[in-house]
């Protein structure tokens, strides 16, 4: 005998749907990733105290490069965190500045900022003890 190819199990349930919980998570976990990452805290930790020029936030944030400056202007920017505002001038000036939204990320991105200042030496050890023990 061989194989029927008429269809004998066609009742399927549906297939869900997507998760709502899962997609607030996502939505969630991208801005974190934005907001989160060491070069964007640096950025809106400068910007909070007024405009900057490109060169002076290079200046300021210690080992950035121009790309990774740029890409984390872009990225703000492009988020709504920052505004950036071309001046006509030979040569043309650039200022960055906070939005309101970006002022509203300011206090508790200056906060997270300042903890991991206060706390790196503990981090450090911490990490110390842990590679010790595990032999890394």
């Amino acid at each position: 005998m061989g194989t029927s190819l008429k269809p004998a199990h066609i009742n399927f349930p549906a297939a869900p749907g997507p998760d709502r919980d899962h997609a607030d998570c996502r939505g969630v976990a991208s801005i974190l990733s934005r907001v989160g990452d060491k070069w964007s805290v640096l950025v809106i930790m400068m910007l909070s105290d007024g405009p900057k020029r490109f060169n002076e936030l290079k200046r300021t944030i210690n080992g950035v490069s121009q790309r990774m400056l740029t890409l984390t202007l872009r990225g703000l920017e492009r988020d709504g965190l920052v505004t950036r505002t071309i001046f006509p001038t030979i040569p043309p000036r650039v200022d960055y500045e906070l939005t309101d939204l970006g002022r509203g990320l300011q206090q508790p991105v200056i906060a997270l900022g300042q903890w991991a200042i206060e706390h790196q030496e503990q981090i450090a050890a911490a990490r110390t003890r842990f590679d010790r023990r595990n032999g890394t």
